[in-house]
């Protein structure tokens, strides 16, 4: 099989514009919400990503070459890889941000320095538990209920990915609506675009043309003259963050993100070996957590993935080709510069249909890839991520308002009351959002479990989440100046709860009769 075939260059466009979107996302986020500078976006952020996507493609572009010369096949297509969205935008506002907030809370010198930090210890521990997991991946896809891996990761995608740029989307309704239509024609309506033209392609020039006629781009003031920014190693940062107590603070988010990337990884080299091209499982998942602890080690705070839609890329034609030239176009982008002048160029609007589709497909996979009868307990775990996402908008709301900043009212207690005046429980919602990803899970489980018949196997999982409740994990909330936070410290009424749930749950057989 030659390295370079016809169908890579379209290959190499999809992947290609898929992680650009997610580098500008990067840019955004980090200068929008994080506030970051300049120097730490350029000079350290995104070097760090351009090493772990170089690591990655180069690899799974050989190990596409390595299993056509095995198999004597031409039509070999690599692993499709890249940043991975769900944790982006999860580490961006479940970890880094709380953390800038709280350093600015203390009065620290350099609140988006500790962000940072924190940002590197979580890429960094999501590598260590996809690395680590690739030797028992398998047996958490067996003990794990679909609905359960699935929901979690929709509730996060459905708040956090889809329905914030849904607001965008109609903050801006040309650019936004018009680009949407082309994605979804492309996407689900399987229309293809003169000349083979990629859909992604089309959104992205279509709308940052109207995004210039709209007055939406350029993005702030030109850049300076393009300059190489080469890897810098992160060691000491990421020693300094392993050192604080960033790890028991987000261990919530960090755990179950690196297990949740794990297994969806896993399923994706499934999806592949359906389409044909079987690859070592192992070797695979290893490489995968190797690129994000290389991304924490110079300077990146956002972990790679193996991404979905391997078929799609083999029926365009792609082979091993696209993923050699995904790898040294984001290599080039990132430490030539050339990134702050396409950000300046084109504005996230441009692209925020891409990343709008990526949390519908998330969703309906879901419901789509689990059995119907299962369809209430992807339900249930979708909650708390939404609730997740509607405390991040409250608290936002809160901040916007004046609270939270110096010589203002302080976030507390006394704010609950006031919710209630208007029906909001939002004593439920803040609790829902500590360990929301490890209560998605459970709750999702032990749903299953029941529509199952295996009440036991339901009091089971009810009485693990007493077990993590006990120990500060989920349900939590403690207050600070400008947000709320896990205390880790024993939340007493959701044990009791829970181990009530269990309890029920065991003495099914004794309660009542129950209908075959």
């Amino acid at each position: 099989m030659p390295w370079l075939v016809k169908g890579d260059i379209d290959g190499f466009f999809g992947l290609a514009l898929d992680n650009l979107v997610q580098l500008l996302l990067i840019v955004s986020l980090c200068g929008g919400v994080l506030g970051f500078p300049g120097d730490l976006v350029y000079g350290r952020i995104l070097p760090g990503a351009a090493v772990s996507l170089l690591l990655g493609n180069l690899f799974y572009a050989w190990q596409a070459k390595r299993l056509a010369a095995a198999s004597g096949r031409r039509d070999v297509c690599a692993l499709p890889y890249g940043i991975n969205t769900v944790s982006l935008i999860a580490f961006v506002f479940m970890v880094m941000l709380p953390a800038k907030l709280a350093a600015q809370a203390v009065g620290a010198e350099d609140p988006a320095r500790i962000a940072w930090q924190a940002g590197l210890l979580a890429c960094f521990s999501n590598g260590v538990i996809e690395l680590a997991g690739s030797l028992v991946a398998e047996r958490l896809r067996r003990c794990t209920p679909r609905a359960a891996l699935l929901s979690t990761l929709a509730g996060i995608a459905l708040g956090f990915i889809a329905m914030g740029y849904l607001f965008r989307a109609y903050a801006h309704p040309l650019v936004g609506l018009t680009t949407l239509a082309v994605i979804l024609l492309t996407y689900f309506g399987k229309v293809r675009f003169p000349k083979g033209l990629p859909g992604g392609l089309v959104a992205v020039v279509l709308g940052t043309s109207l995004a210039w006629l709209q007055g939406l781009a350029p993005v702030g003031p030109v850049p300076a003259a393009a300059g190489w920014h080469g890897p810098v190693w992160a060691g000491a940062d990421l020693w300094n963050a392993l050192r604080g107590e960033f790890l028991l603070d987000y261990f919530s988010i960090i755990l179950p993100m690196g297990l949740f990337n794990l297994l969806g990884s896993l399923q994706n080299i499934e999806s592949a070996e359906a389409a044909g091209d079987g690859y070592s499982t192992g070797q695979s998942l290893a490489v995968n957590g190797i690129g994000s602890v290389a991304a924490a080690a110079f300077g990146s705070c956002f972990p790679t993935t193996l991404y979905i839609g391997h078929p799609g890329w083999k029926a365009l034609g792609a082979r091993a080709g696209y993923s050699v030239l995904n790898g040294a176009f984001v290599t080039a982008i990132c430490l030539t510069g050339t990134l702050s002048h396409i950000a300046w160029a084109v504005p996230v609007d441009a692209g925020l249909a891409i990343v709008l589709w990526i949390g519908m497909v998330i969703a309906a996979q879901a419901f789509q890839e689990t059995p119907r009868s299962h369809a209430p307990a992807v339900v249930i775990g979708l909650l708390p991520g939404l609730a997740a996402w509607g405390a991040f908008m409250a608290k936002a709301g809160l901040r916007a308002a004046g609270y939270g900043g110096v010589g203002a009212p302080e976030f507390s207690a006394d704010l609950l009351p006031r919710f209630l005046q208007s029906e909001l429980w939002m004593q439920g919602a803040f609790a829902l959002e500590q360990g929301a990803i490890f209560s998605s899970t459970l709750l999702a489980a032990m749903t299953v479990a029941v529509i199952e018949r295996r009440f036991r196997e339901a009091a089971l999982w009810s009485w693990v989440a007493a077990l993590l409740a006990g120990l500060g994990l989920i349900h939590s909330v403690g207050w600070g100046s400008a947000d709320t936070r896990m205390l880790l410290r024993p939340a007493w009424e959701f044990v009791a709860g829970y181990g009530v749930m269990g309890a029920l749950f065991f003495a099914s057989g004794w309660l009542g009769r129950s209908e075959a």
